[in-house]
């Protein structure tokens, strides 16, 4: 008898501990960040606007850096080639 007097009392105290999760502290920190941000976006007034001369220099000089990043890509080749090279004669080593 008094197990399920025990028993019942605490389900009882378990439900009431489940209560709802509303705490003002959260309500307020979403709040502060949404009007923060409402607040900083309101004097602003203008589109964007497109720029056509935005990539002129790029164009202009797409030759040379055509010949710069082939000059890099061929010294990462190499530079990967005597990697491979290297973990091959490594190998060759151990095996022997």
């Amino acid at each position: 008898m008094k197990f399920r007097i025990a028993a019942l009392a605490t389900a009882s105290l378990a439900l009431a501990a489940c209560g709802s999760a509303d705490d003002a502290s959260t309500e307020a920190e979403a709040d502060t960040v949404e009007i923060a941000a409402d607040e900083a976006m309101e004097p602003v007034v203008e589109e964007p606007v497109a720029d056509p001369d935005a990539n002129a220099v790029a164009q202009e000089n797409s030759e040379e850096a055509s010949a710069a990043e082939a000059a890099s890509i061929e010294t990462a080749g190499d530079n990967a080639a005597a990697t491979a090279e290297a973990a091959l004669d490594a190998l060759a080593e151990e095996s022997e």
